[in-house]
C-alpha cells in the first residue's frame, strides 16, 4: 500500500479549502436560496424578468454573431499573409480585450453612445474582437494548404474552396471562438450597465438591481440560477461539440505565409487599416475629451458624495498587490498538487479550480454577500476584495505554472531525494526557480485582472474602499460634465496602467522556461 504523502496532503488542503469556502459554499448557498425562489409566472415583476432573460439571450447571440462577421477580414489576413507590421497589427487587435470593461463602456459613453441596444452591440464586438482573430487565426494559419490546391486543381472556384473546404475545417475554432465571445457577452456586465443601465438591464445587471438596489436576494439568487444553468448549458453543447468535430488531421506546422500581391495586397491593407482605425477611435475620443477642462486636477478634490477619486487609484493598486500574491501562493500549491499527483483526483482537482472561470463574477460577488454572513460576518472585511479578484485570477496562475512544472524531467527530482534531499528542500532548490518566472507571469495577469475587476467589487466594495472601476461608474452615474470629465480621465489613468502591465508581459521570453 503507497504510504500517505502528508506534505501533500497539506498542500493540497490549502487551494481546497480556500475555494471551498470562497467559491464553492457561496454557489451552493446561492443554488439553495435560488432553487427555493423559482417560481415564476408571466405577470407584473415575472413578466418583466423573462423580458430580461429573452433580453440577455438575444443580445448575447446577436453579439456573437456580429463579432464573427466584423473579425472575419482581419483574421483572413493575419492568418493568410505575410506582411510589415503583421505582429504588431495582431498585437494592437488584442488591445481592447484586455481594458477593463468599465474603460470600454466609458469609452463608447465618449463618443455620446449611451442608453440603446446598438451601443452595447457595439461595445460587445469591440471588446471581443481579439478572441476571433486569435482564436480562429491560429488554426487556419495551419490548415494545409495543399488541400486547397486540389481543389482547384479540380476546377472549384476561391469561393467553393473556402465553402467546401476551408469553412467545415475552421468549424472547430469557430466554435470555440462562438462560445467564448457569446459567454462573455452573457454574463456582461460593465458594459451592459454602463451603456443600457437598468432599461436595458441583462440577468448579470438584474441581479446587481436587486441585491444591491432593491434589496430582494431571494429573487437575485433565483436569476442567479437561471443564469449559472445558461452558462453550463453553453459549457455543456460546446464540449459535446469539440468531442464530435476535429481537424487535426488537416493541420500542418506553421509555415511562412505568402506576400500578399495585387487584388489581395489591397483587401489585406482595407482589413486590418480598417479594423484597426474601428478599434482606434472609442479610445482616441475617450483620451482627447479626458484632456478637456481641469478633469485630472478634479480628481484630488474631495467630493462629500463619492469622496477623493485619487483615492481609487490607491485602494486598486493595494487590492492588486494583495490579490496577485494571494493568488500566486494558492496557485503555485495547486499546481504541484496537479503536477505531483496522477489520475482521475489531479483531473478533478484542475477542473474544480477553473470554475470560477465559468462563473460571472458578479455571482461571486452576491455569493459572498448571501453566504459570508455567518458564522462569522467577513461581508465587510478589507480582505473579502482581494479575495474576490484573486479567485478570478487562480485559473491563470494555475495555466501559467502547471505546464513549467511538468517540464521538470523526473529523473531530476529523483536524483535529488536519492542524495538525501527532503521534498521540501526538491521544492525549494529544483521546483522554486525554474517556476519562479511562470509564476511572475502568472502574477502579472492576476494584478491586471484585479486592476480591472468591477462585477463582484460592485457587490463588496465601501465608500472608502472604492476602487477605480467603481469609481468610475460612481462618476458617470452622477450629473453634470464635471464628474463625466473626471470618469474619463480615470478610465483613461486605468487604461494606461493595465496596457503597460500587457506590454511587459508580452516582453517576457517563454522560450526557456521550464529548461536548465
Amino acid at each position: 500500500m503507497r504510504p500517505i504523502r502528508w506534505g501533500h496532503v497539506l498542500v493540497a488542503a490549502v487551494p481546497v479549502l480556500f475555494i471551498g469556502y470562497f467559491f464553492l459554499y457561496p454557489l451552493i448557498r446561492i443554488l439553495t436560496l435560488g432553487l427555493s425562489e423559482l417560481n415564476i409566472g408571466f405577470d407584473g415583476v415575472e413578466a418583466r424578468l423573462f423580458h430580461i432573460g429573452w433580453f440577455t439571450l438575444w443580445q448575447a447571440v446577436l453579439s456573437t454573431v456580429l463579432t464573427m462577421v466584423a473579425a472575419a477580414p482581419m483574421t483572413w489576413a493575419v492568418s493568410q499573409f505575410e506582411f510589415r507590421g503583421r505582429k504588431l497589427a495582431t498585437a494592437l487587435v488584442t488591445v481592447p480585450f484586455v481594458l477593463p470593461t468599465v474603460v470600454v463602456g466609458a469609452a463608447f459613453v465618449a463618443l455620446g453612445w449611451r442608453n440603446s441596444v446598438g451601443a452595447i452591440l457595439v461595445a460587445h464586438i469591440f471588446f471581443n474582437i481579439a478572441v476571433v482573430v486569435r482564436t480562429v487565426g491560429a488554426l487556419w494559419s495551419r490548415l494545409d494548404p495543399d488541400l486547397h490546391d486540389a481543389g482547384r486543381v479540380l476546377g472549384a472556384s476561391e469561393w467553393k474552396v473556402f465553402r467546401t473546404i476551408t469553412l467545415p475545417l475552421l468549424r472547430p475554432a469557430i466554435a470555440a471562438a462562438s462560445a467564448i465571445v457569446f459567454l462573455f457577452t452573457f454574463t456582461s456586465f460593465g458594459v451592459v450597465l454602463i451603456l443600457g443601465g437598468f432599461r436595458y438591464a441583462t440577468l448579470e445587471v438584474e441581479i446587481y438591481r436587486q441585491a444591491v438596489t432593491l434589496f430582494d436576494l431571494p429573487l437575485a439568487a433565483a436569476l442567479a440560477v437561471v443564469q449559472l444553468v445558461g452558462v453550463t448549458a453553453t459549457l455543456y453543447a460546446y464540449s459535446r461539440y469539440q468531442e464530435r468535430h476535429t481537424s487535426t488531421w488537416a493541420l500542418r506546422a506553421e509555415a511562412n505565409r505568402p506576400k500578399p500581391g495585387g487584388r489581395a495586397r489591397f483587401l489585406v491593407g482595407a482589413s486590418v487599416i480598417g479594423t484597426l482605425i474601428a478599434l482606434a477611435i472609442p479610445v482616441v475620443v475617450m483620451v482627447a475629451r479626458s484632456l478637456r477642462g481641469v478633469a485630472y486636477a478634479g480628481l484630488f478634490r474631495d467630493d462629500p458624495v463619492v469622496g477623493a477619486p485619487i483615492a481609487s487609484i490607491g485602494n486598486s493598486l493595494r487590492f492588486a498587490v494583495i490579490a496577485s500574491v494571494i493568488a500566486v501562493l494558492i496557485g503555485v500549491m495547486a499546481s504541484s498538487v496537479i503536477t505531483g499527483g496522477g489520475g482521475a483526483m489531479s483531473r478533478w482537482f484542475d477542473l474544480t479550480l477553473m470554475l470560477p472561470l465559468g462563473t460571472s463574477a458578479v455571482t461571486i460577488g452576491f455569493g459572498f454577500i448571501v453566504a459570508l454572513g455567518e458564522p462569522v460576518d467577513l461581508r465587510a472585511s478589507f480582505w473579502l476584495i482581494p479575495i474576490a479578484h484573486a479567485l478570478v485570477a487562480i485559473p491563470f496562475v494555475v495555466r501559467s505554472t502547471v505546464p513549467t512544472l511538468r517540464s521538470i524531467p523526473a529523473e531530476t527530482r529523483e536524483a535529488a531525494r536519492v542524495l538525501g534531499a527532503s521534498p521540501s528542500r526538491v521544492w525549494r532548490e529544483i521546483d522554486l526557480p525554474i517556476v519562479a518566472r511562470a509564476a511572475l507571469v502568472g502574477a502579472a495577469f492576476a494584478f491586471v485582472i484585479s486592476l480591472g475587476e468591477f462585477g463582484a467589487t460592485s457587490f463588496i466594495a465601501r465608500p472608502n474602499t472604492a476602487t477605480m472601476p467603481v469609481m468610475i461608474v460612481r462618476l458617470l452615474s452622477r450629473p453634470g460634465s464635471a464628474s463625466f470629465a473626471m470618469a474619463l480621465a480615470l478610465a483613461v489613468i486605468l487604461a494606461g496602467m493595465t496596457a503597460v502591465i500587457v506590454l511587459w508581459i508580452d516582453r517576457l521570453q517563454f522560450g526557456e522556461i521550464g529548461t536548465f
